[in-house]
């Protein structure tokens, strides 16, 4: 599997239950939620711009797409969990399956982040990303066309003690044409 691949794959509407570990606060909390992922046109404005920020050539940006999520946690029933980023995947040209991915807001903190990313030989899609205080470090793998699962750690900045852990489940909806 490559980066291009990976991202079809991914294209659509998730519907995602997470449940997650907050170490720090021992603290269990589960999240519904639903995603949206969009492909962009390698010259969509939002993707040249995003290229443009982090000093990279655009042409060498491959599959960038929309992420947009609205969700509900059982933490806090007020806090609004929603937010959308551009992603732009840049393969290194000696490994295609290395490379960064450019976002224009972080997952684990909101701002715009560059991380690191591989693909194994199971097809798992492995992302490093490091932020001001934190380092975040996720893995997504299909276990169907329509179910995939993603585990995350948020780890502190040097990346020696985890302070989150959580998994997901998030199943494709699929339309019926026969409504």
């Amino acid at each position: 599997m490559d980066i291009r691949k990976f991202v079809e794959q991914s294209i659509g509407c998730w519907r995602s239950q997470r449940s997650a570990h907050h170490l720090i606060f021992s603290h269990f909390e589960a999240v519904q939620s639903s995603i949206e992922i969009v492909a962009l046109s390698p010259e969509d404005p939002s993707v040249l711009e995003l290229c443009r920020s982090y000093d990279i050539d655009p042409t060498a940006a491959v599959s960038p797409f929309y992420m947009s999520w609205e969700g509900l946690s059982d933490w806090d029933e007020k806090e609004e969990l929603k937010g959308s980023c551009i992603l732009a995947p840049v393969p290194d040209p000696d490994h295609p399956n290395r490379g960064k991915l450019l976002r224009s807001q972080g997952y684990a903190e909101t701002i715009p982040a560059v991380g690191d990313y591989h693909l194994t030989d199971d097809g798992s899609f492995v992302l490093h990303t490091p932020y001001d205080r934190a380092m975040a470090e996720e893995r997504i793998w299909f276990v169907t066309p329509n179910l995939r699962c993603r585990v995350s750690f948020i780890k502190t900045s040097a990346g020696s003690g985890v302070v989150t852990a959580s998994f997901s489940t998030e199943i494709r909806s699929l339309v019926s044409g026969s409504d």
